[in-house]
């Protein structure tokens, strides 16, 4: 048997490499590393965009001397030769994502964008339901204005900032207020609603309607890069410790 690695005068034998990956959960982040691997083979990248993508590494990391670039490579604990096959790697993925979603990321943004809006809104949340309905009155008679009540009462961390939350992705939202914020008109104010053990009562102040800008842009593509990831995961790594 071939020993593989010594680790705090430990030895790691290659028939136990498999059993060890799997104890500490390390076998789903190693296929999906090699399943990466298989699907950027065939993509290349041209010496300009390489060394596009190292000048941005260096830019964003605020590297810019050699001497600061060792530094960062020892603490990283990374050779140079690594970091040159991180960013090829990366930016192989970075094109694969595009090559193989980017034809259809409109339709795919636009089946998303319901969850993807935003919306701003005041929220109140009390225990007892005699409070919210006194809260609400007080509300809809004009007494009080919402801010107020909100910092005196509400029993939630939206107190701090005098009961307005967000902008917030309606996709991120409990089920009942999605259902409420979907087609109100702004200052819409609603019944004391039973929400998680509280009763709340809300009023939506903004609704924005996202727009297909670059970080939406990216931030799509890698999700859909990531849900073909699990797919694939699924359909093509068996594990066999035995």
């Amino acid at each position: 048997m071939s020993e593989i690695l010594t680790i705090d005068n430990q030895t790691i034998l290659s028939k136990d490499l498999l059993p060890l990956l799997h104890k500490y959960r390390l076998l789903p982040d190693l296929a999906r590393e090699v399943i990466t691997d298989k699907a950027i083979a065939e993509i290349e990248c041209s010496s300009e965009e390489q060394a596009l993508a190292r000048q941005n590494f260096l830019e964003q990391r605020r590297l810019k001397t050699d001497y600061d670039l060792r530094v960062w490579l020892q603490r990283q604990g990374m050779s140079e030769q690594q970091l040159e096959y991180q960013l090829k790697r990366q930016l192989k993925l970075e094109k694969f994502k595009q090559v193989t979603w980017e034809s259809r990321l409109k339709t795919y943004f636009f089946a998303h964008k319901r969850q993807l809006d935003r919306v701003v809104y005041s929220l109140i949340r009390v225990r007892e339901v005699g409070v919210a309905q006194e809260l609400y009155f007080r509300l809809q008679e004009q007494e009080s204005s919402f801010p107020e009540l909100a910092q005196r009462y509400s029993q939630g961390p939206e107190r701090l900032t005098r009961g307005v939350i967000g902008p917030v992705e309606l996709g991120s939202l409990h089920p009942k207020f999605i259902e409420m914020f979907r087609s109100a008109p702004l200052g819409k104010l609603w019944l004391p609603t039973r929400v998680k053990g509280w009763w709340v009562i809300v009023r939506l102040e903004q609704f924005i309607s996202v727009q297909l800008n670059e970080s939406l842009r990216q931030r799509l593509l890698d999700e859909q890069f990531q849900n073909w990831l699990r797919q694939q995961l699924q359909q093509r790594v068996l594990v066999d410790c035995d």
